[in-house]
């Protein structure tokens, strides 16, 4: 389990996250809503160990990971999907996935290649192609299949449905919950309200870098109205300004 108790984010001056806890289980997708700078990814980049916390604690499985450089983290068993999905488009979708495995042996990686192929078969057709000519949804499932190559406990996800279109929203939404089903926790940060809690079991709100809300998505159901006070009406409805296939 993951346990994030009062953490508290500065850059500088600035107070980006000021009293975040969250708790997210194995086989679980916990779901983290908030509008912009509300210090959602600040969050998610501190628990991976890229942000240094000026307080509160982080633990992994009853071990607190606050001071861990993000190796070290990663080794732990978390691992992140940043947002923008960030491929390394020159390099082939195979290498990608290498990339993704340096820290495990070539036993686990030929494993966990396996792995990734059986659940994103589109990334086995591509393995000898350029990352960068994938789609941006073929991409967010090359993000999932690189953060899976390291055998994680847990994954940290960073705005998986930024700038697809509302179909492949769905896709990346049901690999999402494939995941979690597989056993492995998911911590998720997502604008598109609707689509996130269509596939989180827990919904956690935050608002000026604190949590407002925590509670099952059920719970979170019946209070619309302070998600929508966080996020607006749009974010319910899943608006798709913008979006990419």
């Amino acid at each position: 389990m993951i346990e994030i108790r009062d953490l508290h984010v500065d850059y500088g001056k600035v107070s980006a996250v000021r009293g975040v806890s969250v708790t997210a289980h194995p086989g679980r997708v916990t779901l983290v809503l908030g509008a912009n700078g509300a210090g959602k990814t600040t969050t998610l980049r501190t628990v991976a160990g890229l942000n240094a916390p000026t307080s509160g604690e982080i633990l992994v499985d009853g071990k607190s990971v606050v001071g861990w450089p993000a190796h070290r983290i990663l080794a732990r068993g978390v691992s992140l999907v940043p947002e923008g999905r960030r491929v390394f488009s020159s390099l082939t979708v195979g290498e990608n996935l290498k990339v993704g495995g340096l820290i495990a042996s070539k036993k686990d990686r030929e494993e966990s290649m396996r792995r990734a192929f059986e659940m994103f078969p589109i990334l086995e057709e591509r393995q000898d192609g350029p990352a960068g000519l994938l789609s941006g949804g073929e991409q967010q499932m090359l993000a999932f299949g690189r953060s899976l190559m390291s055998q994680p406990s847990y994954i940290l996800m960073d705005e998986p449905s930024m700038g697809l279109a509302p179909a492949v929203v769905d896709r990346v939404m049901d690999s999402v919950r494939a995941i979690a089903d597989r056993g492995i926790g998911v911590l998720m940060v997502e604008q598109n309200a609707e689509a996130g809690m269509k596939i989180a079991d827990d919904v956690v709100v935050v608002n000026r870098g604190e949590s407002v809300y925590s509670g099952p998505v059920e719970e979170a159901r019946k209070h619309s109205s302070v998600v929508s006070a966080f996020l607006g009406e749009a974010a319910l409805t899943g608006s798709d300004s913008g979006v990419e296939s």
